[in-house]
């Protein structure tokens, strides 16, 4: 029906190996680790070698303990037997040795961390390792939904920082960068959007863009004219928006959310708001999408308890697709659903989704994908 097969909660997580001579140093990243990702620690080149063979982790962790010169040996080493391109490689060094740093700088796709560290430092620097890899394969998919990919990711990234120093965001920005995406599903030719966000470490994105995409798609499934599906997919990739002012802690937690928690990241939904109200020329559709897309039909919804007829269609198209990426994303927390198990879920939501345009969606998910 659709690129995910059923996986388990464990599986979600991207694996990341790590060799060192040091074991309390191995313990230590493990530890840190671990919550994140699938982390396999190595105290032997030898054997991390041989686990190479058999498959690659998404990140390689490389210590240099007592002799930088050996691990940049090491890292050589991996480099012809390894498609560069295939293994991106973390070094690990202590900030005074800085002719091995200098040496490693030379080495492609391999990122430097300088000993000591923020355990921050250390995730985000494994997160863009990941996504480093991840966005370089898309070059080999065809051009417009390749483009689709980048421009939507360029202006994700751009928001935090325009959050942060005040800057007005252009709902025309916005527009250009979804213009691609609208192209690739107005001919029917989005499936490499979502087979090639699949691993990306960015979590918020991957989810509105998957929103973006599936809310486009949706909207031409059931009629709504091409001239009007910008607006479905500006407010997919604007749904979570407002996390970029929820603490990153929370966001990016690895366990399931406490109920004091919840009600923290539910704030997003206002925050996101009034983020789009202050973009001039913006369509009230696009506003609705992100303000609405948690309401539902009975009211128990937040953060207006709307219900009924107060709902208009956008409201209910969003309120569909939220909750199908969001049972089928991956999470390191929780088993990805597939589309069929999170079809036959939502279904059994009596009372918090529209059961016409939810049929509908089931539709359009079995003519795209049988």
């Amino acid at each position: 029906m659709t690129e995910m097969p059923t996986q388990s909660a464990a599986s979600n997580k991207h694996h990341v190996y790590m060799v060192s001579g040091n074991e309390s140093y191995l313990e230590e990243l493990s530890n840190v680790i671990s919550p994140y990702y699938h982390a396999r620690a190595f105290a032997d080149t030898s054997e991390l070698i041989d686990e190479l063979f058999s498959g690659l982790p998404k990140t390689l962790i490389i210590d240099a303990t007592q002799s930088g010169t050996s691990a940049l040996r090491f890292i050589s080493a991996v480099r012809v037997n390894f498609d560069s391109k295939q293994l991106p490689i973390i070094f690990t060094v202590m900030g005074a040795q800085e002719s091995w740093i200098t040496e490693a700088n030379k080495v492609t796709g391999l990122k430097c961390l300088e000993k000591p560290y923020q355990t921050s430092q250390l995730l985000s620097t494994i997160s863009d390792q990941i996504n480093a890899h991840t966005e370089s394969q898309w070059d080999e998919i065809e051009p417009v939904q390749q483009q689709a990919l980048k421009k939507t990711l360029s202006f994700f990234n751009s928001i935090a920082g325009k959050i942060m120093s005040g800057e007005a965001v252009e709902y025309s920005e916005l527009t250009d960068s979804c213009e691609p995406l609208v192209e690739a599903v107005s001919n029917k030719n989005y499936q490499d959007i979502l087979r090639s966000i699949r691993e990306h470490d960015n979590y918020t994105y991957v989810h509105s863009m998957r929103a973006a995409t599936f809310l486009c798609a949706f909207g031409q499934s059931i009629g709504i004219p091409d001239s009007d599906l910008l607006t479905l997919s500006t407010g997919g990739l604007m749904l979570d928006v407002g996390k970029n002012y929820i603490p990153y802690e929370l966001l990016n937690k690895s366990t399931p959310l406490e109920a004091h928690e919840y009600e923290v990241i539910k704030e997003h939904v206002l925050y996101g708001a009034s983020f789009l109200n202050q973009m001039d020329d913006i369509p009230k559709g696009v506003s609705i999408i992100a303000e609405q897309h948690h309401e539902k039909i009975d009211g128990t919804g937040y953060p207006h308890n709307l219900k009924g007829s107060q709902l208009n269609n956008l409201a209910r198209m969003a309120a569909i697709v939220d909750i199908f990426c969001a049972l089928t994303d991956r999470r390191t927390y929780k088993q990805a659903l597939s589309p069929q198990k999170a079809l036959a879920t939502m279904v059994g939501m009596e009372g918090h989704l529209d059961r016409r345009l939810l049929m509908s969606f089931g539709e359009m998910l079995l003519a795209d994908h049988p």
